[in-house]
């Protein structure tokens, strides 16, 4: 075999493998709550009608898992699992695709 089919069958096989390791969804930890978002003035956020507060080193994950500035978070009541600290402040928040709130909810073992 020359370099390039190698090179190409590496590619494909690498191809075919990765799917399945992402078809689990993402791991939420199992503290993790659900509700109904909607973005009010940082640091403040409303969350199944309550208004909530961020903690300093919240993080808000966007449908993509990539992290999305709160001030620029739009719409109304938002599916998210959200996390809270020891404070009772929100510290992680994930928004949800359609997949993820269909799907049925992991309970901690």
């Amino acid at each position: 075999m020359g370099m390039w089919t190698k090179t190409a069958l590496a590619i494909l096989v690498a191809a075919l493998l990765a799917p399945p390791a992402f078809a689990d969804g993402r791991p939420f930890p199992a503290n993790a709550k659900r509700g109904r978002m909607t973005p009010a003035y940082h640091p403040e956020i409303v969350i199944d009608g309550k208004t909530r507060r961020l903690a300093p080193s919240a993080r808000v994950f966007n449908q993509d898992n990539l992290i999305q500035m709160p001030a620029s978070l739009r719409g109304r009541d938002i599916v998210v699992n959200y996390q809270e600290d020891g404070d009772g402040q929100i510290v992680n928040v994930w928004i949800l695709t359609d997949e993820e709130i269909a799907a049925p909810r992991r309970r901690a073992e």
